[in-house]
């Protein structure tokens, strides 16, 4: 059987499951979410939410890019934050990196890859902000996992620095925004002990006011 044809067997095999272990498992499903997570992840396929949390259908809602960023220009990024935060009332956005990534190792180098290369670009602007942490660990592998941190730590911030997130802690004291990194060898999650959960853990220059103006 090729892949193709086994995912769709798969699917008949796990629906079948599901409703072993509970006939109302998909009618309650279809009713609708209430996610109280928003998990901004790597695309890779070797770190999948749901499962490396051990939660089901429904518990987090997800979002994956190259990297895990949180680029104020990508408009997909915004659109899942705005309709997590405002719509869902999430009460969490964690931001999952993960040791081994392919985008960080290759934001490390000099490669031209393509397309993505523009996208590797704020990796590498990461990069210079903590080049003199960096460019102290002597040893690469320790250096590319230390940048993995520091990428998620970065992006915790750019998130922090929303008006969609500084509007909703103004409303409602939430959402709390956490920096997390998935180990591929054990299998377990990292707590990098970075939390923001109000502006003024921001410096004062990224507080945006209540009020709108114009800037015509």
């Amino acid at each position: 059987m090729d892949i193709y044809k086994s995912l769709l067997e798969g699917n008949k095999q796990w629906a079948e499951q599901r409703l072993k272990e509970d006939p109302e498992f998909f009618i309650n499903l279809a009713k609708g979410q209430s996610p109280q997570v928003l998990w901004i992840g790597c695309s890779d396929s070797r770190v999948p939410a749901n499962e490396v949390t051990g939660t089901k259908p429904g518990d987090i809602f997800v979002h994956r890019n190259i990297a895990n960023m949180a680029i104020h220009t990508d408009m997909n990024m915004l659109s899942v934050l705005d309709y997590a935060v405002n719509v869902l009332k999430v009460r969490h956005v964690i931001v999952c990196g993960h040791y081994g990534c392919g985008g960080v190792k290759a934001a490390m180098g000099n490669q031209q890859f393509g397309l993505i290369d523009n996208w590797l670009r704020n990796i590498k602007d990461v990069y210079r902000l903590h080049a003199n942490e960096l460019d102290a660990i002597e040893n690469e592998d320790e250096r590319f996992n230390r940048l993995v941190e520091l990428n998620v730590m970065e992006q915790v911030f750019d998130l922090s620095k929303t008006s969609i997130i500084q509007n909703a802690w103004r409303e409602r004291n939430q959402p709390y925004v956490h920096g997390w990194v998935y180990s591929l060898n054990s299998g377990r999650i990292k707590d990098l002990g970075v939390t923001f959960d109000s502006t003024t853990q921001l410096s004062s220059i990224y507080n945006i006011t209540a009020s709108k103006v114009s800037v015509a």
